[in-house]
């Protein structure tokens, strides 16, 4: 079962802010969410190693279906 960390990247410093299994909250985040985050990274964990990782998008940069 995959493991997501969300990132934030406030400043030149980051935080994570979330640990956990649910997808569906992790698609939900947004930076605007977070006091001074500038954007949020997710990393996904499987077996202890670290598989891939994206940036979740601005409120203003997601495309409609």
């Amino acid at each position: 079962m995959p493991i997501y960390v969300v990132v934030s990247l406030e400043g030149e410093e980051t935080r994570n802010v979330f640990v956990g299994t649910d997808k569906d909250q992790v698609l939900a985040m947004k930076p605007e969410d977070y006091e001074n985050s500038s954007a949020l990274f997710v990393e996904i964990w499987e077996d202890g190693q670290q598989v891939d990782e994206f940036r979740l998008p601005l409120a203003d940069e997601e495309q409609e279906d």
